[in-house]
C-alpha cells in the first residue's frame, strides 16, 4: 500500500516571522496610514505582541515603541528602521548557553 502524498496545507507558515518582517506584516492593511505618531499606531493595531524571535518570545508594540528615541514616523520605513535595534536587542539578550539555543532553533 503507497502512501498518500501530503496534503496542501496552507494554515501552517513555510517561516516564522519575528521582529520587524512581523511587524511589516501587520502594518499592510489598512489600519496605519503615515506619518504616524507612536500613540496612534498602538491604537490603531491595538497594541499588538510582537515576536522577536523564532521561539515566539514578544514585545508589546508600546513598550518597544518607548525604548526608541522619537515619537512620529514619517513612512513605514522609517518605523521598521527605528524599532529593527529594539527587536535585535531582546533577540540577542534571550535565553543564552546551549539549552537556549537548541530551544532557538526549535520551531515550538
Amino acid at each position: 500500500m503507497a502512501a498518500r502524498p501530503p496534503q496542501n496545507d496552507d494554515s501552517s507558515p513555510d517561516a516564522i516571522e519575528f521582529g520587524i518582517a512581523a511587524l511589516d506584516a501587520r502594518l499592510d492593511g489598512d489600519a496605519v496610514e503615515f506619518p504616524a505618531t507612536a500613540d496612534e499606531l498602538v491604537r490603531a493595531l491595538d497594541d499588538p505582541t510582537v515576536p522577536y524571535d523564532a521561539s515566539g518570545n514578544g514585545i508589546a508594540l508600546s513598550e518597544a515603541l518607548e525604548a526608541v528615541p522619537q515619537n512620529r514616523f514619517n513612512s513605514k520605513t522609517e518605523l521598521l528602521d527605528v524599532l529593527h535595534p529594539v527587536f535585535e536587542e531582546r533577540r540577542s539578550s534571550g535565553p543564552s548557553g546551549v539549552i537556549g539555543r537548541l530551544r532557538g532553533l526549535l520551531p515550538f
